[in-house]
């Protein structure tokens, strides 16, 4: 719902800074807890310029399941299962994504960010308890013990809005960010990109193509996607002094595009240049304000870490907002957004800082290494390991996450990529095949989540269901099955007599004795952000 602002102040549980996916997602996800919003955004319309952000991950289409709109995004978006590294003319090596948990959904698609937009500005249409106002821009803010007062200019005259808490959502310039005084610490690289959406016929396959040093960008890299429509991002590695308009006027542009679609006939459909950042918030919480997205970090977008990112901000943001609201958790479970999400964008910016580096060398030695590395590569195993064209976006694993009731097998994220993902507390439940008597629409373990706790257990004296303070389905692993097959059990790894408790936003919180109510009680204390008894 769109409306104009017709009160000097408004009071709503929630304000949020921004229209954009985050925002509109972090949006809808509150309204799912019966939580309204509105939405502060500095345009004066939707901007749906250019295909922006494009890989969507798995665990991330469950984010937006969860909103509504993730069958759309799939079947309208590009499906790929392969990832192609080339150096000039010689592959260097494949990564393939095999299902995961039997999820209803592909490892990535690519989507333009602009048409996802539109879907959830679709969602949020339908949505009472989501106001959007465009043409507001924020300007200030108050807080205290209550709530959380924001001043806006509008083109006519200026207006406050209150809430209970501000949800940051305002992008890599975010005025929330500055206005609770946070520093954005990293650094900027020297190294343009020259990143277009060209419409064309193309011989390619549906998979990611990176090209180290081609004879078409040498000493650079090249990296082709495949987009609906018949649309292709590509994504050029181009000097710092890289002039767009020259490259325009001059033919450049156009001969850059020729070396890659050939004679087939091609239309520009958006292009721009950009200089990837890698900067960090100092908090995520300031108070009653949270950050989310690139208001709260930025990071260079090999490996698809950033959009995907910013959803995980939300999902992890809302819930939790949501249960302070209601009463059913505090100060710790809010300050617990910091300590995980803070932490997820800290590996993300490890990663991508890792490729950006390999990207773009910072000096002559670290250049040679890199042609002599990449040049081995074509004939050597040991040396392809060390190639980094991005490692691929995977949800961060809560292992040391206070809400976490830890595990003693395993701590750590995993340094390397392919590690496989562990069915432990601090990590995202796998998805199964599974059956709700009474609810058909229910039809794979994930559909279970994200209005609640879920407990899963074999034993058939399971504690009871509860439906307030807070919500916590109780479901016996038998029960779920589908024609007996023991999948979801198997996915859990479960061993008899265990309880496997997950949060609202799908992360396994503990896994604990079945027969043992206290400590099932305490997990869920846990898990909400009541202390815990050393």
């Amino acid at each position: 719902m769109t409306s104009s602002d017709s009160a000097s102040t408004t009071r709503q549980p929630v304000v949020i800074a921004g229209a954009g996916p985050v925002a509109l997602t972090a949006a809808l996800l509150l309204a799912r807890w019966d939580v309204s919003s509105v939405l502060l955004e500095a345009k004066p319309t939707r901007e749906a310029v250019g295909s922006k952000a494009i890989c969507f991950q798995r665990d991330v289409l469950d984010i937006l399941d969860r909103v509504g709109c993730a069958r759309q995004a799939v079947g309208e978006g590009v499906t790929w299962w392969r990832g192609l590294t080339l150096y000039r003319d010689h592959e260097l090596f494949e990564t393939t994504f095999p299902q995961a948990g039997q999820s209803a959904f592909p490892p990535f698609i690519n989507l333009s960010q602009s048409q996802l937009e539109e879907y959830l500005f679709d969602r949020v249409a339908e949505e009472p308890r989501v106001d959007v106002r465009f043409g507001h821009r924020v300007v200030g803010l108050d807080q205290d013990d209550a709530a959380v007062t924001v001043d806006v200019e509008t083109a006519s005259e200026g207006t406050r809005v209150t809430g209970r808490y501000l949800l940051g959502c305002d992008g890599a310039g975010s005025t929330v960010r500055k206005l609770v005084g946070l520093p954005f610490e990293g650094h900027s690289f020297d190294e343009q990109f020259l990143i277009a959406d060209i419409r064309a016929e193309l011989p390619f396959p549906t998979e990611r193509r990176f090209h180290f040093d081609p004879a078409w960008n040498p000493g650079r890299q090249v990296l082709v996607h495949p987009q609906p429509h018949s649309l292709w991002r590509i994504d050029w590695q181009v000097p710092a002094d890289f002039d767009l308009e020259h490259a325009r006027a001059s033919g450049e542009l156009d001969a850059r595009i020729r070396r890659i679609t050939g004679d087939a006939p091609y239309e520009i459909d958006w292009v721009s240049v950009y200089r990837f950042h890698q900067r960090i918030a100092s908090s995520l919480r300031v108070g009653r304000v949270l950050l989310a997205g690139d208001s709260a970090h930025l990071m260079s977008p090999f490996g698809a870490r950033g959009l995907n990112s910013g959803a995980q901000d939300a999902e992890n943001a809302a819930w939790k907002l949501a249960f302070a609201l209601r009463g059913w958790a505090g100060e710790r479970l809010l300050d617990s957004y910091h300590h995980e999400r803070h932490a997820a964008a800290r590996e993300n910016l490890r990663v991508t800082g890792e490729t950006m580096r390999f990207l773009a060398p910072q000096d002559d030695e670290q250049w040679a290494h890199r042609r002599a590395l990449l040049q081995r590569a074509v004939t050597d195993p040991t040396a392809r390991a060390q190639v980094n064209s991005g490692k691929l976006a995977e949800p961060y694993w809560y292992l040391d996450s206070p809400l976490t009731t830890p595990a003693d097998d395993i701590t750590g994220f995993p340094e390397e990529a392919g590690v496989d993902r562990p069915v432990v507390p601090g990590v995202l439940c796998p998805d199964a095949p599974c059956r709700v008597a009474g609810r058909p629409q229910v039809r794979r373990l994930r559909q279970l989540f994200g209005d609640g706790f879920v407990v899963l257990v074999h034993a058939s004296d399971a504690p009871q269901s509860r439906a307030i303070e807070p919500p916590i389905q109780v479901h016996r692993i038998a029960d779920l099955e589908v024609d007996g097959a023991d999948v979801i059990a198997t996915a859990l790894e479960a061993a008899p007599g265990s309880a496997t408790l997950v949060r609202p936003d799908g992360h396994i919180a503990a896994v604990v004795d079945a027969a043992d109510r206290a400590s099932i009680v305490a997990a869920v204390g846990r898990a909400c952000g009541h202390a815990v008894a050393a």
